[in-house]
């Protein structure tokens, strides 16, 4: 009887905690974190909250998404897991657990990438018929069939089966994906054909354009790169949205090793901007620019720039940049 009573609160704490209500203003700093590459401090929020009760399931998908930014595909993956696991029926959750495995897929070891990838293709087609118009799981699942060999499920007819679909959803989405498709059959003329079109009918054409450019640098046809890259520049200034734009671009002229004081102003432009997305992390955009500005002959300015990364993404490791 003596032990009845210490017993029994702690089974009232332990169904408190599981069932315990997360703050939507606690949900919500976190997903700012998300956006704004300020990795640590997101994982400083999530990684406490309980696994279970009301707002868990964002949470767990948030945390996915913040170990995603990092690279950490395993770990986001079980963490996008868990987050399907308490709410099967979002579509978002499927989509962002298929990326994560897709990615752990490419790193895994030739005897398990190909379970791993089946399972990708699995939550991606899932995400896809939970929500017809989710225009992103829409192009990550095109994506896979226009690249996966057929014994791990790809097909070019499937691709161009998504593609029809995307058109009454995202046209830009569409004639991209479309272009991804051309590339996989060598087709460069149908492919550069798509990009463009893409861009020419997209809401916010810069990220778009990048596309292009990243085709010309595979090409090597360096003086349309750059006028690709211009409208992305240009593009971006009219509308201030297209932040991926301008870290995408940035990637290209540096992949490319051309003009480093344009990829130098496009990531500070980046990083001085309102539109800031964790699908261009700060801290790999802060990583990027100290290499630039060392390249550009300032080193103090390097320094600082790789200091900022640190402070914002502890875990991450600069090289993978």
């Amino acid at each position: 009887m003596v032990l009845a009573w210490p017993l029994a609160c702690l089974a009232v704490a332990v169904a408190s905690q599981m069932y315990a209500q997360i703050s939507p203003a606690t949900l919500s700093q976190a997903n700012t974190d998300l956006e704004t590459g300020q990795a640590d401090k997101a994982i400083a929020l999530l990684a406490p909250l309980p696994s279970s009760g009301d707002g868990a399931a964002k949470a767990q998908n948030l945390l996915c998404r913040v170990r995603f930014m990092l690279q950490q595909w395993s770990q986001a993956a079980s963490e996008c897991q868990q987050a399907v696991n308490l709410d099967g029926q979002n579509s978002d959750y499927h989509m962002w657990l298929g990326r994560a495995l897709g990615r752990q897929a490419d790193h895994a070891s030739f005897l398990s990438a190909y379970g791993i990838a089946k399972h990708s293709l699995s939550e991606m087609q899932t995400a896809v018929k939970l929500n017809p118009k989710n225009g992103p799981a829409l192009s990550d699942l095109g994506d896979y069939y226009a690249l996966a060999p057929g014994i791990a499920g790809g097909g070019t007819d499937k691709a161009q089966a998504i593609a029809s679909q995307l058109d009454t959803v995202d046209s830009a989405r569409a004639q991209s994906l479309r272009g991804d498709i051309a590339m996989a059959q060598k087709d460069y003329t149908t492919a550069e054909n798509k990009y463009r079109q893409a861009a020419t009918v997209a809401s916010e054409p810069a990220d778009y354009w990048t596309v292009l450019a990243e085709f010309y640098r595979k090409r090597q046809r360096w003086s349309d790169l750059d006028a690709a890259i211009q409208n992305c520049v240009s593009a971006e200034a009219k509308n201030r949205k297209s932040g991926v734009g301008l870290y995408d671009g940035a990637g290209v002229l540096i992949a490319a090793n051309r003009n480093s004081a344009l990829a130098s102003q496009m990531l500070e432009n980046y990083l001085s901007s309102s539109s800031m997305t964790e699908d261009a992390p700060a801290f790999i955009a802060h990583i990027r620019l100290s290499r630039l500005k060392q390249q550009l002959g300032d080193a103090a300015g390097a320094k600082t720039e790789l200091a900022i990364a640190a402070q914002m993404a502890k875990e991450f490791n600069p090289a993978q940049a």
